[in-house]
C-alpha cells in the first residue's frame, strides 16, 4: 500500500470517475485503474463500484476512505511541518452549524496565510452532516453544541464514529431578532411572549428527530414555525415576518449585519434545555494541520477563551 494508492482512491472518490481523477492527477487513465486493482487486491477489498456512468464506493469502499484520508491527511501534515512549503497547496475544511463565529474565524484564520495557493472549504450545514464530513475527513473540524437535552444522543452517534467532542464554551439561550421587532425592548423574553410570531428554525431533512435540532428547545409546541436552510434567510425572514430564533448570544455583527439583536430567555419552567456547550469534534487520536490549529487558535480569541485552555484536540 502506497501514499500514492491513497491519494488516487480519494481523488476517485471524489470526482466520482476514473477519467476525471486521471486528469486532475496527470497520469494516464490505465495506470490509474491498475494502481486501484492493485491496491484493492492487497487489502482484499473491492473499493469502487465500476458502471458506466462512474463509480461509487461500495460498502467495504465507505469504510476504507476515511482511514485513507486520515493516513494521507497525516503524510500533507508532515509535508507542512518538514517539507517545502510551496511544494503543495495548503488544504482545510471545517463544517458548522449555523453560526456566525464559526464564519468569523475561518475569515481571520485565511488571512494568516501567505503561501501563493491553497484550497480552503467551510460548510454551513445540517447537524448529521457536520458529524458526517467530519467521519468522511471531508471536514478536519466540525462545530455543534450540546446540551442535557441532545447530549447522549449526539454523544453515541460520535463515538459510533469514531469523532471526539471538545467543549470550547458554556452559554445559556437567547431569542435572536430584529432590532424593530415589537419584542426588541424587553429586558427578557419567554416562550408566551414569542406565540404570535414565527419561529424560524434550520431544515434538517428528512431523517432527522428532534435531536439534531440546531435550536435550543428543539421540542416545545411552537404555534408557528418556519423552516430554512440557510442563515441569510433567516435574517430577512426576521425583518420580513417578525420572526425569531432560539440560539447563544454570541453573534457577529461584521457579519451578521447591525439589525439584530441577542435578548435573554426567559425559561419560566426552569427547563435545563436552556444550557448549551459549543465545541468542536473531530477525529479520535487526530492531529490538526497548521490550519486547523490556527482556526482553533481564531475561535478561541473570538470566544475569549486563553490560548493554553486544555481540551484542545
Amino acid at each position: 500500500m502506497t501514499l500514492q494508492q491513497l491519494h488516487y482512491v480519494i481523488r476517485i472518490s471524489e470526482t466520482g470517475s476514473f477519467n476525471k481523477a486521471a486528469e486532475q492527477l496527470f497520469v494516464a487513465q490505465p495506470s490509474l485503474t491498475n494502481a486501484v486493482k492493485e491496491l484493492e487486491k492487497e487489502i482484499g477489498i473491492t473499493i469502487f463500484n465500476r458502471t458506466g456512468r462512474g463509480v461509487t464506493l461500495t460498502a467495504e469502499g465507505v469504510k476504507f476512505l476515511p482511514y485513507a484520508r486520515q493516513v494521507y491527511g497525516q503524510y500533507q501534515n508532515l509535508l507542512d511541518a518538514y517539507g517545502q512549503q510551496s511544494a503543495r497547496r495548503q488544504q482545510f475544511a471545517v463544517s458548522t452549524q449555523h453560526y456566525s463565529f464559526a464564519v468569523k474565524a475561518f475569515v481571520e484564520m485565511t488571512k494568516t496565510f501567505d503561501v501563493a495557493e491553497y484550497e480552503f472549504a467551510i460548510r454551513e450545514t445540517r447537524t448529521r452532516n457536520v458529524i458526517d464530513d467530519v467521519a468522511a475527513a471531508r471536514s478536519e473540524i466540525g462545530i455543534l453544541y450540546l446540551n442535557d437535552f441532545n447530549r447522549k444522543a449526539i454523544l453515541k452517534i460520535l463515538s459510533a464514529n469514531q469523532l471526539h467532542f471538545t467543549r470550547l464554551i458554556g452559554c445559556r439561550a437567547y431569542v435572536y431578532l430584529w432590532k424593530q421587532h415589537p419584542l426588541a425592548g424587553r429586558k427578557t423574553i419567554s416562550f408566551d411572549d414569542l406565540a404570535p410570531y414565527p419561529c424560524l428554525s434550520f431544515e434538517q431533512g428528512d431523517n432527522s428527530n428532534f435531536y439534531l435540532a440546531e435550536e435550543l428547545l428543539s421540542t416545545n409546541e411552537y404555534p408557528r414555525i418556519i423552516k430554512c436552510c440557510d442563515r441569510a434567510t433567516v435574517l430577512n425572514l426576521m425583518v420580513g415576518l417578525n420572526g425569531y430564533t432560539i440560539c447563544s448570544d454570541i453573534i457577529c455583527e461584521e457579519l451578521n449585519g447591525g439589525d439584530y439583536m441577542a435578548v435573554p430567555y426567559d425559561p419560566q419552567d426552569q427547563s435545563p434545555d436552556t444550557t448549551m456547550e459549543l465545541g468542536l469534534i473531530t477525529r479520535k487520536n487526530q492531529v490538526l494541520s497548521t490550519a486547523g490549529e490556527r482556526y482553533v487558535a481564531e475561535l478561541k480569541r473570538y470566544l475569549g477563551i486563553p490560548q493554553d485552555a486544555e481540551g484542545t484536540p
